[in-house]
């Protein structure tokens, strides 16, 4: 094997290899002191260069190939030159660019291609980390390329159903995608003409209807069924009624579809390899949160999320006690934003609400007394907080996971919002249904704080703190394609408007 050190300064390392047909480009070096501290580890001997590593590097090769399996592109990893070849004798420039394939392809399985933060300025989930210098010499050692850079992708289920998609829309890209169907009026079972017939073709291209069996412009019982497991896939309502959001969501393109799905994996390779063992998983764009034990999910409950100009953001954090009865600390933006013009136009407001003033010396302030015309944004000198009661904003429970965006699950008297399909209503915290149910799972390990002692107290008026004996990790996320047991994926809609941004980013 050829010292490395013995060949140091390397002239033109990033320059191009006319006799090969390689551009500067697809030679540049990105790992740079990752690359340099594998050769050191090994004393500067080359690991891919040679007859006995040759299984090597065709290891290297068909992991590179193979990386659009992950929603990567091959391109970013040196593919051209591994292809071409280094016409050196010596295979110094080309081993060197193998290990950047290597090692640039494994810092994106293992951690995603983009920083979480230039897309999701909130992130702050623990991202996962490891010595991939160290990691590429032991696989080298043991001859194992290409299961060492399978192990580092997620290895969780959700993960392996958006693989399992990208693939299936991708095989239906090669055949010609589809078409979309004219714009019209509503279609529904009995409605005969082309436009039928568009989309009975449209519906086969994703494998929803089969067979030719029956009047290719009829909307007879099979193509019901059809678009009915469409609109679950679309996280519409499954009524069989082709409508303009059926319509709309009929005529996202199959490149859309794999666009879309490939950001959501990459959102997958930003999380931590270990969500807890015991932890609660919110998508805010499916208006879902699940409470997950040892793998499986023990409850759901829907939730209102923030709304378009107060999202909720993206973190993670550890929940380590909720409060029953809380007291509403109301914050100063929306003391000023919401409360204060309501007080202004009815004073009576305060006290009906429940609201306590409280002044810059945290003395309580009679309501009474204060002139609220007088009270402006600019000059607003109180605090205010809600007692607890049945208008309390928090309702009955507070899930507490300290962070610094003042974000925490909670119940809500405003429960008839779980009605409805579109849950983005809140000013940035989340709101639970049957919030109770779920406190008593997040206390399950905490003696003394059972179901019935939780809704016993929280009948009641009194704040009272619960420390919970484990803490639970709580995911905030943000999902736009989830998995789905009969469907294989359901298509969420994107309700801040962030996959635009991530897919370009992945694109760049």
């Amino acid at each position: 094997m050829t010292p490395l050190r013995a060949l140091f300064p390397l002239i033109a390392l990033c320059a191009a290899v006319a006799s090969a047909g390689v551009s500067a480009r697809a030679q540049e070096i990105r790992a740079v002191v990752s690359v340099d501290r594998f050769y050191e580890l090994r004393d500067g001997a080359l690991g891919w260069t040679g007859p006995a590593n040759a299984h090597l590097y065709r290891q290297l090769l068909e992991s590179v190939e193979g990386a659009a399996a992950h929603g990567l592109e091959p391109a970013d990893y040196h593919l051209a030159a591994l292809r071409a070849g280094d016409p050196d004798p010596d295979g110094l420039r080309l081993d060197r660019i193998a290990t950047d394939a290597y090692l640039t392809l494994a810092a994106h399985l293992l951690s995603g291609r983009l920083n979480p933060v230039t897309v999701e300025p909130d992130w702050t989930a623990a991202r996962r980390e490891r010595d991939l210098a160290v990691y590429l010499h032991a696989a080298l050692a043991q001859g194992a390329v290409r299961t060492s850079l399978d192990a580092l992708g997620p290895m969780q289920p959700g993960y392996a159903a958006l693989k399992q998609a990208l693939s299936q829309y991708r095989a239906i890209a090669d055949r010609g995608g589809w078409q979309p169907v004219d714009s019209g009026a509503v279609l529904r079972r009995g409605d005969t003409g082309p436009r039928v017939q568009q989309l009975r073709r449209r519906l086969r291209a994703t494998g929803d209807v089969e067979g030719t069996e029956g009047s290719p412009d009829a909307f007879d019982a099979a193509l019901d069924i059809a678009v009915r497991r469409f609109q679950r896939r679309a996280n519409l309502e499954p009524d069989g009624i082709v409508g303009p959001a059926t319509l709309a969501q009929l005529n996202v393109s199959v490149q859309g579809r794999i666009a879309q799905i490939r950001a959501n994996m990459e959102r997958w390779r930003w999380l931590p390899e270990d969500l807890g063992t015991r932890h609660i998983r919110v998508n805010i764009a499916d208006y879902r949160l699940e409470a997950r034990s040892g793998g499986e999910v023990e409850r759901v409950h829907e939730v209102v999320v923030g709304q378009l100009f107060r999202k909720t953001p993206v973190f993670s954090g550890r929940m380590t006690y909720l409060v029953l009865n809380p007291w509403w600390e109301t914050p100063p933006s929306l003391a000023v934003r919401d409360k204060l013009p309501a007080f202004r136009k009815n004073p009576e407001m305060v006290t009906a609400l429940g609201f306590q003033v409280i002044d810059r010396e945290g003395r309580t302030v009679d309501p009474a007394t204060i002139d609220w015309s007088t009270v402006t944004a600019r000059n607003f000198p109180f605090r205010i907080r809600q007692a607890p009661g049945p208008q309390n904003a928090l309702g009955d429970v507070k899930f507490m996971f300290p962070n610094r965006h003042n974000v925490y699950l909670h119940d809500t008297p405003t429960r008839g919002l779980f009605a409805k399909t579109r849950r983005d209503f809140s000013s940035g915290c989340i709101r639970v249904k049957d919030p109770l149910r779920l406190a008593a799972w997040a206390a399950a390990d905490t003696p003394g704080w059972d179901e019935a002692r939780i809704e016993a107290v929280a009948a009641g008026n009194e704040e009272t703190r619960v420390s919970l004996a484990r803490p639970v990790q709580v995911h905030l996320l943000y999902w736009t394609v989830v998995p789905e047991d009969e469907t294989g994926v359901r298509f969420l809609a994107d309700i801040y408007e962030r996959d635009g941004r991530l897919i370009e980013a992945l694109d760049g």
